[in-house]
């Protein structure tokens, strides 16, 4: 986990490659990715420990409770389309939720999901908290870890 000013200059590329792939290109949305927000936060990388050179096949995003919401925030969690089915992206989530609570221990995580996603996000203990709504022609609703 690394704040946004110690990223170097290939860890900071590949994070907005594997961004813009997943977020922009995949899914089909054409949005803001650099939303001024990466400064406030801390960034997670996964990368391959298998290749050389190793690449970056999972990413969040992660904020202090006051920095996004009142409570801490997890966002913009990937894992490469080719590492999907493998367990990658709730081995992220559980990492992301490890690192948040070590800055603010015992504290509630409020996220913004991907409708498509309530279930995968319901099964790490994250409840609904809003009717859905729609965030960048996709389907959103907030969801809270108690």
């Amino acid at each position: 986990m690394s704040r946004f000013m110690d990223l170097t200059p290939a860890e900071l590329y590949a994070a907005l490659a594997l961004r813009q792939r997943v977020f922009v290109v995949e899914q089909e949305c054409a949005y803001q990715d650099a939303d001024w927000r990466d400064a406030d936060a801390w960034h997670l990388l996964g990368w391959t420990t298998d290749e050389v050179p190793s690449r970056l096949v999972a990413y969040a995003r992660i904020f202090e409770p006051g920095r996004r919401y009142d409570e801490g925030s997890i966002g913009r969690v990937i894992a490469a389309p080719e590492t999907r089915g493998t367990g990658l992206g709730r081995a992220v989530m559980v990492e992301s939720l490890r690192c948040l609570d070590s800055l603010a221990p015992g504290g509630k995580v409020k996220i913004a999901a991907q409708q498509r996603l309530e279930r995968f996000y319901a099964g790490l203990g994250f409840r609904t908290i809003s009717d859905p709504y729609e965030e960048d022609r996709i389907m959103h609703v907030d969801m809270i870890l108690p």
